[in-house]
């Protein structure tokens, strides 16, 4: 987790993609996969969330579509913030066996960003899919890249009064 905070950070910066990074992780030996930063605002691109490059690249990297597939392995992905619902779907998909994230949802929302439509009971259906949810790692330091973010006068994307 610290080094997807350290990502979050440099992501953070003014003229970056954003507060959030992500980053897959073998569970056996912890060996880093793939880090993925948010590259919305860079690319010009919605879809562009930190947990998805993570996962795009980590996919390429193991020429595997599907974590779960061919015996890959058992991966995790680690997250700067909790997912939103674009994420939260895509995550499942990946074929991944664990989440850890840093700051919650609500964090997110805190400084101006809509997480989208997420079911109450979003961690009870990860759980019973067969992953398994950690949250609050490091939380206050996740928690302040995004208040910083804010500070800085990063763009809030997506934001939650509708303005981008």
């Amino acid at each position: 987790m610290n080094l997807v905070i350290q990502l979050a950070r440099i992501n953070a910066q003014p003229g970056r993609g954003g507060p959030f990074a992500a980053a897959v992780f073998e569970l056996e030996t912890g060996k880093l996969i793939s880090p993925g930063v948010n590259l919305v605002v860079q690319e010009n691109n919605s879809a562009l969330h930190a947990e998805v490059v993570a996962l795009m690249m980590a996919q390429k990297s193991l020429k595997s579509y599907s974590f779960s597939l061919n015996g890959s392995g058992n991966f995790q992905i680690a997250t700067s913030t909790e997912p939103c619902a674009m994420c939260m779907g895509a995550i499942p998909w990946s074929g991944v066996r664990e989440l850890v994230c840093g700051s919650r949802d609500e964090d997110a929302r805190a400084i101006g960003f809509e997480e989208g439509l997420k079911p109450a009971a979003w961690i009870k259906w990860y759980e019973e899919n067969g992953i398994k949810v950690i949250r609050d790692i490091l939380r206050a330091e996740a928690t302040e890249v995004l208040k910083g973010y804010l500070v800085s006068g990063g763009v809030i994307y997506n934001g939650a009064d509708g303005n981008d």
